[in-house]
């Protein structure tokens, strides 16, 4: 573990892991400072522990020796800025986790198995997460998902002992900018498409943070059908690749609806995995998280059995791709985690034929790629949030004959810009996807967009929309 107790750090940015830094740090008997926008309730939790707080700064304190910054703050926050220019080292939480790790009875700390892409990263990490557990490892998913991983590194049993022995750790790509010796012993990027470019500044930004994660892991996972990851994963020195198809010498792909190892076999015809319709997920966006998963696990010597039990026994996340109910022959599916046009295309080619619910905030991303590309799955569209209109233009470009109903909103705080709360507003998002269903369409929430607009995040969208739902009886 490194040796933070003479420091001096600044605790930028007091969300979820700003706060678990600040209370690890403070049981090391580090000098800590606080800084945020505004004083928060643990605030005074923090500074009866011995924190001091700063209020709002634009720039860092004299004889600061570290900051640890929230994944939320951008490289050009004044404050970050001034550390820059300072020579002030800044670091995220999961790299202040890295430099803190516990060591075991054998003196090395429990290994890492990182995931990062821009969609599918917690589903694969919390499958992968099954997985370790079903071959008896004492593992955890952490980091974007679950717990903060300062707390993960730092927990131990009363007699000393690490409480985890191997980490399946999701990271995005706001934490992987602010990291830079982070090791794991196999990590996967999953795929990389147009998103968050407005806070890393461009594309390139964005895919060379995602591959920072790669930069020092043994094994490079990627999914062989995303150009990008696969490039990334090409110009590693052991890089193993997973596909829908038949697998090569070093794949994990499907054959003869199997999942099939050829990566890490003895044999080197492979070694089957998993009978894929024993699957709980579906989707053949599922099919390759599962393979991912797979693979890390095998990189960290998993058995093949024990893979297959625990992606068998895997059920998947709230808000991404989960039925909710089948109404007059319809099925209802709540996918409100498809915050960008590339999960959503995932969600919707898994369904022949679909009565979309989409908008909300965009960011800047183009969605006329996907809708020309889903335009002929779709019985109808419900557009809600912001940039619907941007969505509802595309639609008029490439799917002209597909009914389009617009429900007017577009404000935050739980109302929907006309003076009507978020769930009054996903009742009549749900009526008029109820009116253009037929038996055996699927009606699915799949935006394509962040939800702040509207709701509070994506869970409240989806919870909204489960009620709603329901609600028809």
């Amino acid at each position: 573990m490194a040796d933070l107790s003479e420091a001096r750090v600044l605790v930028a940015g007091l969300g979820v892991s700003g706060v678990a830094a600040a209370r690890v740090l403070l049981g090391l008997g580090t000098t800590v400072a606080l800084t945020d926008a505004t004083e928060r309730p643990v605030v005074a939790e923090l500074t009866a522990a011995g924190a001091t707080w700063l209020g709002e700064l634009s720039e860092v304190p004299e004889g600061t020796d570290l900051v640890v910054t929230s994944p939320g703050w951008r490289p050009d926050h004044p404050l970050l800025a001034d550390a820059a220019r300072r020579g002030v080292e800044v670091v995220g939480e999961p790299e202040l986790a890295w430099r803190l790790r516990i060591a075991g009875p054998d003196g090395v700390p429990a290994p890492w198995l990182a995931v990062t892409g821009t969609n599918g990263k917690t589903t694969t990490v919390t499958m992968l997460e099954a997985v370790l557990l079903a071959a008896g490892r004492r593992a955890v998913a952490a980091g974007n998902v679950g717990r903060p991983l300062v707390e993960v590194v730092t927990a131990s049993d009363p007699d000393g002992t690490p409480t985890f022995d191997a980490i399946a750790v999701e990271l995005s790509s706001f934490q992987l900018h602010w990291s830079s010796t982070l090791a794991p012993a196999a990590a996967a990027v999953l795929n990389v498409a147009d998103d968050h470019t407005d806070w890393h500044g461009s594309f390139p930004a964005y895919r060379d943070a995602k591959a920072r994660i790669l930069e020092r892991a043994p094994v490079a996972v990627a999914d062989a059908g995303d150009p990008v990851a696969a490039a990334l994963a090409a110009a590693h020195p052991h890089p193993v690749t997973v596909t829908l198809g038949e697998p090569g010498p070093g794949q994990l792909g499907v054959r003869a609806g199997a999942l099939v190892d050829r990566a890490f076999a003895a044999d080197p015809a492979g070694e089957v995995l998993l009978e894929a319709g024993l699957l709980q997920v579906p989707g053949p966006h599922n099919t390759v998280n599962a393979l991912a998963a797979a693979a890390l696990a095998r990189a960290a010597g998993v058995p093949a059995e024990a893979v297959g039990r625990g992606l068998a026994g895997f059920r998947g996340g709230a808000h991404r791709n989960v039925r909710v109910a089948t109404v007059d022959g319809v099925d209802w599916v709540d996918d409100s985690k498809a915050t960008n046009p590339h999960a959503a295309g995932a969600s919707l080619a898994s369904y022949p034929r679909v009565v979309w619910i989409a908008g909300g905030l965009l960011k800047g991303a183009d969605v006329d790629p996907l809708v020309a590309a889903v335009a002929p799955r779709l019985a109808g569209v419900v557009l809600l949030g912001r940039d619907r209109e941007l969505i509802a233009a595309a639609l008029a470009r490439h799917a002209p004959a597909v009914p389009v109903v617009a429900v007017p909103s577009g404000d935050d705080e739980g109302m929907d810009g006309t003076g009507v709360t978020a769930e009054a507003t996903t009742a009549r998002v749900v009526a008029a996807a109820r009116d253009l269903a037929r038996p055996g369409d699927t009606v699915l929430l799949a935006p394509a967009a962040a939800s702040m607009d509207v709701y509070r995040d994506y869970a409240h969208r989806g919870t909204a929309f489960a009620a709603a739902v329901r609600a028809l009886g």
